[in-house]
């Protein structure tokens, strides 16, 4: 063993110490740890000597969106959700797939070897975003409710949403290249999902059944409740990987079945699962920064960095001014739900599906415009989350609250924000 684990453990330490004084800073947590990652990278200090494609790297990206997929799932009040659908519903209702598309075509423009089928696997790739980028932008409490829970639910659903429709682009895309037979396609696709939903559903329904039957027997220790949530996500993953479904799906899926079940019972049991969630999400940017970015910056040409920067402001922002249309939304209001799509954990997870399952003739081209477009997300949303969203929530409280349209001053009812206790959000419009 090298000095991998050593650096992992220092710079988790390190940023704990300081993570009180960096709140609200540009300093992010996905800032730094990318940031150490490339110091003690491959092209730099050279510390990491992970393969990208090793079984390390993969199982603690793989672990850690299972944990966050089903922490995402668990905390979206789907009762709520279709009381308060407005913004959420027409972010991913008509937002994410326009993006999917507008990222496919881009690609097609700026990259004239890809496939169509490669060309949507990479709009999918780049379409989810990252509640945990976001973090500052969602703990402004003088926002808008409807605009702060509309990204809070937005950034909980849409990497759950664009996991089976990944492996429908990347089937596709298998068997446009030749590697699979189309019969063949169709099938891995229903297994991946239908295996995916039964495993979730399964795994769900354990988790939640332990938890209220612990609870109203109080057969469960307080220690133990916590660590069943966590629990249910590795169990609803065991069960659909082994027979070929999506253990992301099963994931996804028991974490909403969770959250349903046991949502009556009140209470915080998935605490434990979302702060190790986003300590392993540090990690993992740490290891994407060591391991990924740091040797394919060589590769990065005019066109990924022009894709990257169009990924992040008019594949996102236009959608977005397209789903929001009709709603009574102000320019600001729309411009501010754009800008704030970070790419993050699900879109590195992605592209080492890409790396590891799929067999694509031109995945360097699509793995070096992901790496650039997160870490441009990483650094660029991590800069102006805590500032823009003041200086957003300091227009909209400028306007009387009389020449405010509905769609912003109408209370929200609140999902609670990952690492928080659930609180009203009457107080912010």
């Amino acid at each position: 063993m090298g000095w991998e684990l050593a650096v992992i453990a220092a710079a988790t330490i390190g940023f704990a110490l300081f993570s009180g004084r960096l709140e609200g800073t540009p300093i992010t947590p996905a800032i730094f740890f990318v940031g150490v990652g490339l110091v003690f990278g491959t092209e730099a200090l050279g510390v990491f000597d992970l393969p990208p494609t090793g079984e390390s790297v993969k199982v603690l990206a793989e672990a850690t969106l299972a944990l966050v997929l089903f922490a995402d799932a668990s905390r979206i009040d789907l009762g709520t959700l279709r009381r308060e659908y407005a913004v959420p519903a027409r972010l991913l209702g008509l937002g994410l797939p326009l993006t999917i598309v507008a990222g496919a075509l881009l690609a097609s423009l700026l990259f004239g070897s890809l496939s169509v089928a490669e060309a949507v696997v990479l709009g999918v790739m780049l379409a989810p975003t990252d509640a945990a980028l976001g973090q500052p932008v969602l703990a402004e409490r003088r926002l808008p409710s409807r605009i702060r829970q509309g990204l809070n639910v937005e950034s909980g659903l849409n990497d759950g949403i664009c996991v089976p429709l990944l492996f429908i682009a990347l089937a596709f895309a298998e068997a446009e290249a030749g590697e699979i037979g189309d019969a063949h396609a169709v099938r891995l696709v229903v297994e991946q999902i239908g295996w995916g939903i039964a495993g979730g559903f399964a795994g769900g329904v354990v988790a939640a059944g332990a938890v209220v039957l612990g609870t109203r027997r109080r057969l469960i220790a307080a220690a133990w409740l916590q660590v069943v949530p966590a629990a249910g996500a590795a169990l609803a993953y065991g069960i659909a990987a082994p027979l070929g479904g999506s253990g992301f799906i099963a994931a996804f899926v028991a974490g909403m079945v969770f959250g349903a079940i046991r949502r009556d019972e009140g209470g915080e049991v998935t605490r434990l699962t979302e702060e190790v969630g986003d300590v392993l999400s540090g990690v993992t940017l740490l290891v994407f920064g060591a391991v990924l970015l740091s040797p394919t910056l060589h590769t990065i040409d005019w066109r990924i960095g022009l894709y990257a920067i169009a990924s992040l402001t008019v594949v996102r922002m236009l959608p977005v001014t397209i789903a929001m249309l009709g709603t009574g939304a102000r320019g600001p209001t729309v411009a501010f739900l754009g800008w704030f799509g970070p790419r993050g954990l699900a879109s590195v997870v992605f592209a080492l599906i890409v790396v590891e399952d799929a067999h694509l003739p031109h995945a360097g081209t699509m793995l070096s415009a992901t790496y650039a477009t997160v870490a441009l997300s990483v650094l660029v949303h991590g800069v102006t989350a805590a500032p823009l969203a003041r200086r957003y929530a300091s227009w909209f409280e400028s306007h009387p609250a009389e020449s405010r349209p509905a769609m912003e001053s109408v209370p929200a009812e609140a999902h609670r924000l990952r690492g928080r206790l659930p609180t009203t959000e009457a107080t912010t419009t």
